[in-house]
């Protein structure tokens, strides 16, 4: 099976491909989050401060017929950073109310390179369509349960986490599908941003993520996420050929009650 490829700007990019991997096909429980919450990271490149990242949950808004999520993400990188790497990444997602599957991922960069993606999920043909800048490049076949590289990041928050619990689910960016999986490798305090919590230690499966992973023999990726019924993540940690990534998370925002 082909791997994803993911360039340097979604390691400095947080959760969008990599911990959005590791979703689970598990139980599922109450949805824990709602329009109005928001997650703000700092973004740290060998310890060196090099961006910032948020992830929020907006109105929500119809699609295909359907009353669906709509997610964001945005990250950039500081000015300092920008002679090696610039990143100005907006990713908006759409997810049915339920969580069962993507309905339109939508991709804009601003930075080293300039990209307008739009992934439309058509669910009738069993088919994902890749277009960039209005110019339609590829379809791929989706099976029930597929979702987007940002949306997939909040179906892994409706399950429940336990200590060595494999998490399974199908995700595509439009020109592949991978059968991504990781496993809760165990429960553990920490202090991120200058707090400590109560979390499960996640690590996605490297085999199908290509890009900077995938020059590096040894590559890694480590996700902690709370151990409550919120299951945020407050620290991503990477290493990869051009160096090690963590992000730690700021600052968060339930939303308004439902």
């Amino acid at each position: 099976m082909k791997s994803i490829k993911l360039p340097l700007a979604f390691a400095l990019f947080l959760l969008l491909i990599f911990a959005g991997n590791t979703s689970s096909s598990g139980d599922k429980v109450n949805i824990p989050f709602r329009p109005g919450e928001q997650l703000k990271f700092a973004v740290y490149w060998a310890f060196i401060p090099a961006g910032e990242a948020t992830l929020e949950i907006l109105p929500y808004e119809t699609r295909e017929g359907e009353s669906c999520f709509h997610f964001r993400a945005t990250a950039k990188t500081f000015e300092y950073i920008d002679a090696f790497y610039k990143v100005r990444d907006t990713i908006d997602a759409f997810a049915d109310k339920t969580m069962n599957r993507s309905m339109v991922f939508m991709k804009l960069k601003q930075g080293k390179s300039k990209r307008n993606v739009v992934v439309n999920f058509d669910w009738e043909k069993g088919e994902a369509r890749y277009s960039d800048s209005g110019d339609q490049k590829v379809s791929v076949p989706i099976r029930p349960g597929t979702f987007d590289p940002l949306s997939i990041f909040y179906a892994f928050r409706v399950h429940e986490l336990e200590e060595g619990k494999e998490l399974v689910q199908p995700v595509t960016d439009g020109k592949r599908i991978v059968i991504s999986t990781a496993k809760v490798i165990r429960r553990e305090k920490i202090n991120a941003g200058g707090k400590e919590y109560d979390t499960f230690l996640v690590e996605p499966e490297m085999k199908n993520i290509g890009g900077v992973f995938e020059k590096s023999e040894k590559s890694s990726f480590q996700i902690w996420v709370t151990a409550d019924q919120y299951r945020v993540p407050v620290r991503i940690k990477s290493g990869v050929a051009v160096g090690s990534f963590v992000a730690e998370l700021t600052s968060w925002e339930k939303g308004e009650p439902k």
